[in-house]
C-alpha cells in the first residue's frame, strides 16, 4: 500500500487555508497546498477510508483548469505547469470561448445521428447538436499529448502515433477503439490516448453509448468535461474509477456557493450513494467536491463490459445537472430513436438540483474528455486494498506484484482489456 504516515501527516499540514491577499509568502503556501491536494482524489481516500474502517476524509478525483497550447482548455493535472505541448491531431484546436451556447472549431463530424432514425413517435425536448460516430468518430477531438497529470505511467501520443501504433481505430462494427499500449515489457511508461472535444457548450444533454471501457489492475478511465480557469467553469465526472471496481462514481467540482441540498438520497431523488459531504465547493472541501456512487454493480468495469456495455447520459439543463445510466438490455427507446426524454427515465444515478446549485453560474463553457491512465495516484495509492465493490481482493494479492507501476511495466497482456470502445456520444441541445 502506497500510503505511508508521512504523507498523511504531510498532507493535513498542507490543507490549511491561505489567504491570497498577505503577500508572497502565503502564496508560495497556498500553492504547495494545491500541488498536494490535487494529488489525491476523492475515490482515492474514499476507498481508502473503507479499507481502513472510517480514519481519513473522503476526496474526490481532482481536475484544474489550465491554459494549454494557447487554447485556453483545462486539463486534469495536478499542479500548474506540468502539462507543456499538450494537443495534437489534424484539426485545430477550438479557442475554448463560448459563441451563444457552443463553439467549435475545424473540422465537424456529422450533426446528423448515424443511429436509428427519430421515429414520430417519440416527442422531445431536445436537438441533435453533434454526434460523434463510424468512420467520423475523431474528427473534432484533439489528442493530449502532455505528462500525464495525475502521476499515472503513461504516454499521452498524438493522433498520428496513435494510428500507426493501433491505439485508435474504427472497428468492423464502427465503433471507435482507444487503447493501451500491450508491449510486454516496457522499461517506462505506456502509451496511452486522451482526447478532448473540439466543441464547447453551456448546457445541453450528452449521451455515451459504450460497448467496451478499459478495465483491470492498474487503469484508471474517466469520461468526463470542464470548463476554464478551473473550478470557476466547473467539472463534470460522469465515468470514474479504478482497477477492477464495477461501480461508476460521478462527481461535481464548483466554485464556492454550490452544494447538495440534503445528503439524503430519497429526497434527492438518486439510486447512487453520497461519497462525501454535500458541499461541492473544491475551495472549502480540500477540493472533493461531491460524488455519487452507483449501485449498479455493472455501471463499470469489466461487469459492464461483460453486460455488453450500455448508456451514460448527463443533463444540464434549468433542472440542475444529473448523470443516468442504462445498461445494455435497459435503454430507452426514446434514446435508441433519437428523440432523448429525460423526463422518461426514471430515478437518476447521480443529481445536483439548481435549488442550492445554479447550473448555469457554476458551470460554463465545457469540452467533453476521454482518458485511460495507469497506476496514477488513486490506482496506485489503492493497490492493496479492498472493500470496493469489485475489489474483495486487492491488485497485490490478485497480481502478486508489489507495486502497480511494477504490474504494469512488466505485464502487457494483462492490458488487453485497457480499451475504450465506444458507439457514439451525442451532444443535444434543448429546443427551447
Amino acid at each position: 500500500m502506497r500510503f505511508p504516515t508521512t504523507l498523511v501527516v504531510f498532507a493535513l499540514l498542507q490543507s490549511l487555508p491561505a489567504d491570497a491577499t498577505v503577500g508572497h509568502f502565503v502564496k508560495r503556501t497556498t500553492d504547495r497546498f494545491h500541488t498536494v491536494a490535487l494529488k489525491h482524489s476523492a475515490g482515492l481516500a474514499h476507498d481508502l477510508r473503507t479499507a481502513f474502517g472510517g480514519i481519513l476524509v473522503a476526496r474526490s478525483p481532482v481536475r484544474v483548469g489550465i491554459t494549454a497550447g494557447g487554447s485556453g482548455k483545462p486539463y486534469c493535472v495536478s499542479s500548474k505547469g506540468s502539462i507543456g505541448n499538450t494537443n495534437s491531431g489534424s484539426n485545430p484546436q477550438a479557442n475554448g470561448n463560448s459563441t451563444g451556447s457552443t463553439s467549435s472549431k475545424g473540422s465537424k463530424p456529422s450533426s446528423t445521428s448515424s443511429g436509428a432514425t427519430p421515429s414520430s413517435t417519440f416527442t422531445s425536448d431536445w436537438k441533435l447538436l453533434q454526434a460523434y460516430s463510424g468512420n467520423s468518430f475523431f474528427q473534432g477531438w484533439n489528442f493530449f499529448t502532455g505528462g500525464d497529470p495525475t502521476n499515472g505511467i503513461v504516454n499521452y501520443v498524438n493522433q498520428g502515433t496513435a494510428q500507426s501504433n493501433n491505439l485508435t481505430s474504427i472497428n468492423d462494427a464502427g465503433n471507435a477503439i482507444m487503447r493501451v499500449e500491450t508491449t510486454p515489457q516496457v522499461q517506462g511508461n505506456r502509451q496511452s490516448v486522451r482526447i478532448t472535444s473540439q466543441l464547447v457548450y453551456t448546457g445541453g444533454l450528452v449521451v455515451l453509448d459504450s460497448v467496451h471501457m478499459p478495465t483491470g489492475c492498474g487503469t484508471w478511465p474517466a469520461f468526463w468535461s470542464n470548463g476554464p480557469n478551473w473550478p470557476a467553469g466547473g467539472e463534470i465526472d460522469i465515468v470514474e474509477g479504478v482497477n477492477d471496481y464495477t461501480n461508476n462514481q460521478a462527481t461535481i467540482h464548483t466554485n464556492p456557493g454550490c452544494s447538495m441540498p440534503t445528503s439524503n438520497t430519497n429526497t434527492l431523488a438518486i439510486s447512487g450513494s453520497i461519497v462525501g459531504g454535500t458541499n461541492c465547493a473544491a475551495a472549502q472541501t480540500g477540493n472533493q467536491g461531491c460524488g455519487v456512487r452507483a449501485v449498479q454493480t455493472n455501471s463499470f468495469g469489466g461487469a459492464f463490459n461483460d453486460n455488453g456495455g450500455g448508456v451514460y447520459a448527463m443533463q444540464w439543463d434549468n433542472s440542475g445537472i444529473s448523470v443516468f445510466f442504462f445498461p445494455r438490455s435497459n435503454i430507452p427507446a426514446d434514446i435508441t430513436a433519437g428523440a432523448p426524454n429525460p423526463d422518461g427515465w426514471g430515478t437518476a444515478m447521480a443529481r445536483w438540483p439548481a435549488s442550492s446549485c445554479n447550473p448555469f453560474q457554476f458551470f460554463k463553457t465545457h469540452s467533453m474528455i476521454f482518458d485511460t491512465t495507469l497506476c496514477g495516484d488513486w490506482a496506485s495509492g489503492v493497490w492493496g486494498a479492498t472493500g470496493v465493490p469489485g475489489q474483495e481482493q486487492s491488485c497485490a494479492q490478485r497480481t502478486g506484484v508489489a507495486t502497480c507501476e511494477q504490474f504494469v511495466q512488466q505485464n502487457g497482456a494483462a492490458f488487453n482489456d485497457a480499451y475504450w470502445e465506444v458507439k457514439s456520444v451525442k451532444v443535444y441541445q434543448n429546443k427551447s
